[in-house]
């Protein structure tokens, strides 16, 4: 038996779309799996009846399939479905490095990222590994063609979660299908800054960097009440405010003295709506941890 738990992730932060991750030290699923002659898969924990157990329809069969690794899973969610927090990027991460220490596969965690992000094209209907890869690997990471490269980086973090439901496959709808040229020069300016703050674990610059004019203000209108959040974690000393993933969490990034002041504002800001949320007072944490070891 090996049990891993897998992080949550928020994906693209404002300027990096389909290209920067970063791990979150909680929430986190807790995967557990043992040898057997077929697949079957049990889901407990939150949201739990939203997720099918059939291996052809969730995340994890794919990842059993790749390792041709068949097991008896269990997965705890601590991450929600349809949360913008890379709900089904942990199961799939947890299932491929259990999986793979299971069966003693051999493979890097490097190696683990694409075999996780096939588990993502069930529920997405295309392998990105912008949530696998830092579920993963932990830290910031910077997924391309090319594969992953990640840093650590200490940033104090912000998310909140409003009691609302963001489907990946409906954030993408409304992702624009061109950008200007003055767009896409503001966003290549703010996403090297973001990624010059990771490697300083600056969160001024981390924040300054999350700006994006082209995909968030469009996913930004699927989510109720996101500009008076924006404006309250703001007010309240938040460095940088985005969507986180798809959508409909909210990422702040901040100092660490402000961080509890930036989650009150956030939920405050959320309850004026009419949206019960949560706020995980969070940072940029490791990757899958196999907690046998």
């Amino acid at each position: 038996m090996v049990t891993v738990r897998a992080p949550a992730t928020s994906a693209n932060l404002g300027s990096g779309f389909d290209v920067f991750g970063a791990a979150l030290s909680r929430p986190a699923d807790v995967v557990t799996v043992e040898k057997a002659a077929e697949t079957t898969i049990e889901v407990t924990g939150v949201g739990a009846q939203y997720i099918p157990e059939d291996p052809e329809k969730n995340t994890v069969g794919a990842v059993v399939e790749a390792l041709d690794a068949p097991a008896r899973i269990h997965i705890d969610k601590g991450v929600r479905p349809a949360s913008g927090l890379g709900s089904s990027a942990a199961s799939a991460a947890g299932a491929a490095v259990a999986l793979n220490r299971l069966y003693n596969r051999g493979f890097s965690r490097e190696e683990l990222v694409p075999i996780a992000a096939e588990g993502e094209a069930v529920v997405s209907g295309v392998a990105h590994a912008d949530n696998v890869a830092p579920s993963i690997l932990g830290g910031f990471t910077v997924t391309t063609a090319e594969g992953t490269r990640s840093v650590d980086a200490a940033i104090p973090l912000v998310v909140c979660l409003p009691d609302v439901a963001v489907s990946t496959r409906d954030a993408r709808r409304v992702v624009p299908e061109s950008a200007s040229m003055e767009e896409l020069v503001e966003t290549v300016g703010n996403a090297a800054t973001l990624a010059i703050g990771m490697c300083r674990s600056d969160p001024d610059l981390v924040g300054l960097g999350m700006s994006d004019p082209v995909v968030t203000p469009e996913r930004a209108r699927l989510i109720t009440g996101y500009d008076d959040v924006r404006e309250r974690a703001f007010d309240a000393g938040a460095t940088g405010v985005t969507v986180s993933g798809a959508g409909p969490a909210v990422i702040a990034a901040c100092r660490e003295r402000d961080r509890r002041d930036v989650a009150a504002g956030m939920l405050d800001a959320f309850a004026g709506a009419g949206i019960e949320a949560r706020a995980y007072q969070t940072r940029i944490g490791r990757g899958s941890t196999v907690l046998d070891d």
